[in-house]
């Protein structure tokens, strides 16, 4: 009997490591984004922000010259786009992880079986995902309204901003585990919004003053949004100083987050 007793014991742990990964991946996204879909105070503002920014100020626009082989119009939709996909990832994360901390879900999850890599790439499979959606959205509008790019360039466009978007995730993150959870979204809102506006995302860098515009290329928005400039031709720096800034933003923001995190485990958990 205790032979058998150990067979089961030892069939079932063996069934326990050999749990399905990608289901419990799928799953995990999906609970990921019914959550945040059930927080309008952020799923709204990520989706209809971009949204109507380009339809009061880059739908006017369209036509309007301003770059050789770019009008005005499109620069802003690329502009836009970069605002819609950034600001994904920093609310989706920054906000909803703060709001999962003040709920005390990290408590749970960490009680749960659920691997904690699974769960945080859950949340970058959601993030991204409805990164993609806003951009969809944002695209399908300015081609309703006018606005002729080859295929190609939407796709690269597309391509650029979603591998790009990493180092909002690790900002997010740090935010998240930063300021407490009754703080983190005045916190990412402020943080955010002025990145944007000195970085040339919401008012054109021609248009700010000269210490803004002097300021704008120490941001990580900056950097981020010649990457959609870029993929219309429209770009102030080479793709390789992009790149080097980006990276450089990554590595900061993720090692911040870690950070922040063993932190708050070390006050909660030990």
């Amino acid at each position: 009997m205790s032979g058998s007793l150990a067979e089961t014991t030892v069939a079932r742990a063996a069934d326990r490591r050999l749990a399905p990964l990608l289901p419990m991946l799928g799953r995990q996204s999906a609970a990921q984004a019914r959550l945040f879909l059930r927080t309008p105070a952020v799923s709204v503002i990520s989706f209809a922000m971009p949204v109507m920014l380009f339809v009061f100020f880059g739908l006017p626009a369209i036509g309007t010259p301003y770059l050789p082989g770019v009008d005005l119009g499109t620069f802003m939709l690329a502009s836009f786009a970069a605002y819609a996909m950034s600001s994904m990832m920093v609310f989706n994360y920054g906000v909803t992880i703060a709001l999962d901390r003040g709920q005390r879900v990290d408590v749970l999850m960490r009680a749960s079986p659920l691997p904690g890599g699974v769960f945080l790439l859950a949340r970058t499979i959601t993030a991204l995902a409805f990164g993609i959606l806003a951009l969809g959205l944002l695209f399908v509008i300015a081609i309703v309204a006018g606005i002729r790019l080859e295929p190609v360039t939407w796709l690269v466009m597309a391509l650029r901003l979603t591998v790009g978007a990493v180092p909002f995730i690790g900002l997010g993150f740090a935010i998240a585990y930063l300021c407490s959870p009754s703080a983190a979204p005045a916190v990412a809102n402020l943080l955010y919004i002025v990145m944007a506006f000195g970085s040339g995302m919401l008012v054109r860098l021609d248009q700010m003053p000269e210490v803004l515009r002097t300021i704008a290329p120490f941001l990580p928005t900056y950097h981020y949004a010649q990457l959609a400039w870029g993929a219309i031709g429209a770009a102030t720096e080479d793709l390789p100083v992009t790149l080097a800034w980006m990276g450089a933003f990554t590595v900061g923001f993720f090692g911040l987050a870690a950070w922040a995190y063993r932190r708050e485990a070390a006050r909660k958990f030990a």
